[in-house]
């Protein structure tokens, strides 16, 4: 049974940084495509950056220039460096695999979901 289990969120203050992580557990294929996903309170989720099989990355306009998405697949671990962290950044975050071919910013693309892991970005 594959798990996606996140960790590295916790409460930091703005212009602060935090790494994300997410472990792969169950799955001994390369992902086509992984990602990270937040949703904040009263909002719909949102992709944050995603990662496709050959590394290219894609950033959401609200974190490009602040975020790094990365993977080991060794560890099977993909990680999220944050950077210039904002309150606006606040929200429950998501990792996110799809074994499809395609890599989108779309949640509904993806097939596997992390617990999610909270970060609060205090001013």
């Amino acid at each position: 049974q594959v798990q996606l289990v996140e960790s590295g969120g916790g409460s930091v203050q703005a212009g602060g940084s935090l790494r994300l992580s997410c472990v792969v557990f169950g799955y001994s294929y390369i992902w086509y495509c992984m990602g990270w996903f937040r949703q904040a309170p009263g909002k719909e989720r949102e992709g944050v950056a995603i990662i496709d099989t050959d590394g290219s990355t894609n950033y959401a306009d609200s974190v490009k220039g602040r975020c790094t998405i990365s993977q080991d697949n060794a560890k099977n671990t993909l990680y999220l460096q944050m950077n210039s962290l904002k309150p606006e950044d606040t929200a429950m975050y998501y990792c996110a695999a799809r074994p499809l071919r395609g890599c989108y910013f779309y949640p509904y693309e993806y097939n596997y979901w992390g617990q999610r892991t909270q970060l609060t970005v205090s001013s």
